[in-house]
């Protein structure tokens, strides 16, 4: 059982790796929107110009800039969310076995604040600095390892904890609202029977709507992490002061920069790791029954 534990997480770090590489764009393009604050004229006039103004000066490799602190935290970051869910779930099930909503929101919650702590937060500080420095005047992290070498001898440890709080926040959100929608969408397609089996189209199709529900729901959290995060975090106080500063400046409507491109990302690696991990605990049941 432990054993295909594993398996899962990996499976499902592995799946997130794969659909990272491939919308790994919309991510740099959300991160690039969010960092900007109000200016006249903008920086970017909208998604198409900040993809536009990326190839011309960097080409299609810019558009992946900050890519591999993602790839190196996917498996990590799905074995603690996933596992620690699974953990907590095991604990607050009824008599039947049952989940419910509100009891998957908690576990989701501490699922969530988990990974941000111990793998979340030091991932998307060093993906936010590496795609902040890529506009720079003069960029100076030439690699991953040199960048990260780089951020830590300049900062210390501290300097990839930038905006602990407001990662906190955003991942809790992030996972009590998707595990929470989860939980209610599977048990009303259950029904009365327990025991029902979801098809992985259905599954998938659930995780999207999870994705996008986090999505509307906590994005002003992900802007407010995402400027804690960038090189000109020091013109904060700390997420209260960020989070006041955007609203005197740039109004209510800057809390939902980026959406649209964190919205295709977000849904399509919420429904691929749902349908990957349901089928793998379906497996791991069948295993712990015949034992």
């Amino acid at each position: 059982v432990a054993l295909i534990s594993s398996f899962l997480m990996h499976l499902c770090g592995i799946a997130g790796g794969i659909e990272i590489c491939i919308t790994f764009p919309t991510e740099y393009v959300k991160t690039q929107l969010q960092l900007y604050e109000k200016a006249n004229p903008p920086r970017y006039r909208g998604i198409t110009d900040c993809v536009s103004q990326t190839v011309r000066h960097h080409g299609v490799k810019g558009l992946y800039r900050g890519l591999s602190s993602l790839l190196y935290g996917s498996i990590p970051k799905s074995a603690v969310r996933f596992g620690v869910f699974e953990i907590l779930s095991n604990q607050m099930r009824d008599e039947a076995g049952k989940l419910d909503s509100t009891r998957g929101l908690v576990c989701g919650l501490g699922a969530g604040v988990m990974e941000a702590v111990l793998v979340v937060c030091p991932m998307e500080t060093i993906k936010v600095k590496f795609i902040h420095d890529q506009t720079s005047a003069n960029p100076k992290y030439r690699g991953f390892f040199h960048g990260v070498r780089e951020i830590v001898r300049t900062q210390g440890i501290r300097g990839t904890y930038q905006g602990l709080t407001a990662t906190v926040l955003k991942q809790g959100s992030n996972q009590a609202i998707r595990f929470f929608v989860m939980t209610s969408l599977r048990n009303w397609y259950k029904g009365d029977d327990p025991n029902k089996s979801i098809n992985p189209i259905v599954t998938g199709a659930f995780g999207a709507i999870a994705g996008a529900a986090s999505v509307f729901g906590n994005t002003p959290l992900d802007v407010i992490k995402t400027r804690m995060q960038g090189l000109e975090a020091h013109k904060y106080k700390n997420t209260v002061d960020c989070a006041m500063k955007i609203m005197r400046h740039e109004g209510p409507a800057a809390f939902y920069k980026g959406t649209v491109p964190r919205l295709g990302r977000v849904c399509l690696d919420v429904a691929i790791v749902f349908i990957i991990y349901e089928e793998v605990v379906k497996a791991l049941n069948k295993v712990w029954k015949t034992e």
